[in-house]
């Protein structure tokens, strides 16, 4: 598998706002208000970005010589899991910004003010989830392997 590219997360968390801005002011003009995040939420994925980071951080310490069992099959699932923490904090931030979009016009409002902070906060912590989802895949990369003199194999035919 490749590594996540951060071009393509901004994409994705682009993307996800601009049309969650859309479908949030067609229900909105309908009289269908979404709420806003939870503070929970944000923990959550706070939680979560620890949790990936401390995972990555065994293969890290593996791939470095400090620990010296790892189970293969363990890098494998923590590289998957940082590819998922990865787009799952993008598609969160994409989801949580199209919310504060949505509620600027109306920040004098006292709900709405605290919608948009909540909302914001959130879309910053799943930021930081991508972002350690994007760390945790360059803690599994392996390095090119080496011949006996130190220097890359090179392919003769």
């Amino acid at each position: 598998m490749r590594r996540s590219r951060v071009r393509t997360l901004v994409a994705v968390a682009a993307t996800v706002a601009g049309v969650g801005a859309l479908v949030l002011r067609l229900l909105e003009s309908h009289r269908v208000y979404l709420p806003g995040a939870a503070w929970v939420e944000v923990f959550a994925i706070v939680l979560l970005a620890g949790l990936v980071l401390a995972a990555g951080w065994s293969v890290r310490a593996y791939l470095r010589g400090d620990k010296p069992d790892l189970d293969a099959l363990r890098a494998a699932r923590t590289f998957a899991m940082g590819k998922a923490a990865a787009y799952t904090g993008a598609l969160l931030a994409g989801r949580y910004a199209a919310h504060v979009l949505v509620v600027l016009p109306e920040l004098e409002v006292e709900a709405r003010l605290d919608q948009a902070i909540t909302s914001g906060v959130a879309a910053l912590a799943a930021v930081a989830l991508s972002t350690a989802g994007v760390l945790v895949e360059k803690f599994c990369q392996i390095p090119p392997p080496e011949d006996d003199d130190g220097e890359a194999e090179a392919i003769t035919s």
